[in-house]
């Protein structure tokens, strides 16, 4: 079994990671798409199994709805089993 120091250090180095990549997007959309001007995105903050969506275009909140509901499912069902196989 993992212990839960192993498990908090997982948590922080993938919020680490997270925040990396944010910026090395940015970075990279700043200077590959500096002339064009037009910018598409979106995101979702996941509360307990009820997704907040935001974006800015239709295609983006589409997009952003579907990934957050498999999240949501696959986070359902891994708890699901999870239980039954400590039951």
């Amino acid at each position: 079994m993992i212990d839960s120091a192993a498990l908090y250090a997982l948590g922080i180095a993938l919020i680490f990671v997270g925040v990396i990549v944010i910026v090395v997007a940015i970075a990279l959309f700043s200077v590959s798409g500096a002339g064009k001007g037009k910018f598409k995105g979106g995101g979702a903050i996941i509360i307990g199994p009820v997704p907040i969506i935001f974006g800015t275009d239709k295609k983006s909140l589409k997009t952003v709805l579907l990934l957050s509901i498999a999240l949501t499912v696959t986070l359902l069902v891994a708890m699901v089993v999870y239980y039954l196989l400590l039951r």
